[in-house]
């Protein structure tokens, strides 16, 4: 009777503490809840692997991350909810969001409204990872060069973000954010284009096409590499070692998040990791452009203009091989085979590091 009794008490524990209803347990609200959208195993890992090289350096004892996802999505959750059970993850946690979302309610309450404000009232902050393309539909434009994969993703974080920070699609919801402004919001190349499209901006469906007129993968390769946001050689030869991505440099514009925010010099034109193909068009309320492409055509860095920290980047920061030398690729069929830190370089990789800094300080001086 005695060991049934221990054997029910523990399965009650386990399951209370992997949850996938973390905001609904008995939560220890003495500590800080950082959220990620998309827990996918991949992002996880992604998270413990900063944590762990101390590039985002958070107080491991007080500081817990909430992986927060729409029950829509395509992704199976459950095998993060295994990963965080095998690996004995103390400081991870699971949240899923039920309710109706479509491309007509995504901008105004509706019925994750409810759901949304309980996670931002119990959390400092937010992380919104890359991904596929965007729904043209959200941001009021026919599906010309897409590829949508998961709208569901895409309507969720799309709705998160606009309750987070407002939108000129809805001038009179008042956003969460206006009662408590401290609050962190950042993300990573689909994390950023969403911010915009929140926000009430729109989306470039294809660069190359759009931008430079190449319509084949032979005629993009000619615009030179700095021009190019990800690799199409792969779409012309047979190499395993082609990367997918390009390693290209960006520019800082005159905005004062990078000199002033980051402590970035605006003479700095530091490498990056870049994998997309669609870019910020037209900008969203409160958005302001902090970073361009070599040539100024594409977007980089977006910050609003009202809470100091809400910001995003077009490009990469979180790929772990950036930060050491990990595997050995190459750009084109002729190139010689490097690892991504060694082609980005010190100085470039002194800029991640920095900018992680930057994010680990806010997030260090932030309460619930």
């Amino acid at each position: 009777m005695k060991r049934t009794l221990i054997l029910l008490v523990t399965l009650i524990f386990v399951y209370s503490s992997f949850s996938q209803d973390f905001f609904n347990t008995d939560f220890d609200k003495r500590k800080e809840y950082i959220i990620l959208t998309n827990p996918t195993v991949r992002n996880i890992k992604t998270i413990q692997y900063l944590n762990e090289v101390h590039l985002l350096d958070v107080n491991r004892r007080k500081m817990k991350f909430v992986g927060v996802y729409y029950a829509e999505q395509k992704y199976d959750f459950d095998q993060t909810k295994t990963y965080i059970e095998e690996n004995n993850l103390k400081n991870f946690f699971l949240q899923e969001i039920k309710g109706e979302l479509n491309e007509d309610n995504l901008f105004r309450n509706n019925d994750v409204s409810v759901q949304l404000k309980q996670v931002f009232d119990n959390s400092i902050g937010v992380f919104f990872f890359g991904g596929p393309d965007i729904p043209p539909g959200v941001y009021n434009e026919e599906n010309t060069l897409s590829i949508v994969t998961d709208p569901e993703r895409h309507y969720f974080e799309t709705t998160f973000l606009f309750h987070l920070l407002g939108s000129s699609r809805n001038e009179n919801f008042l956003a969460f954010l206006n009662d408590k402004p401290c609050y962190m919001v950042t993300g990573f190349c689909l994390g950023m284009q969403t911010m915009n499209v929140a926000t009430g901006g729109t989306l470039i469906q294809d660069i190359p096409s759009e931008i430079y007129d190449a319509e084949t993968p032979e005629e993009t390769v000619k615009l030179g590499r700095k021009n190019l946001h990800r690799n199409y050689w792969q779409k012309i030869v047979t190499d395993s070692l082609l990367m997918g991505a390009n390693l290209h440099t960006i520019q800082f514009t005159d905005h004062p998040f990078f000199k002033k925010a980051v402590g970035i010099s605006k003479n700095r034109e530091p490498r990056v990791y870049s994998s997309h193909h669609q870019a910020v068009e037209e900008l969203g309320k409160g958005m302001k452009v902090t970073a361009l492409s070599p040539d100024g055509k594409i977007v980089e860095g977006l910050a609003h203009n009202k809470y100091p920290h809400v910001f995003a980047v077009q490009f990469h920061p979180e790929v772990a091989a950036l930060y050491e030398n990990m595997y050995l690729q190459k750009f084109t069929p002729e190139d010689t085979p490097m690892s991504y830190h060694y082609i980005i370089g010190k100085q470039s990789v002194k800029f991640h590091e920095k900018y992680w800094r930057f994010i680990s300080n806010i997030l260090g001086n932030l309460k619930n």
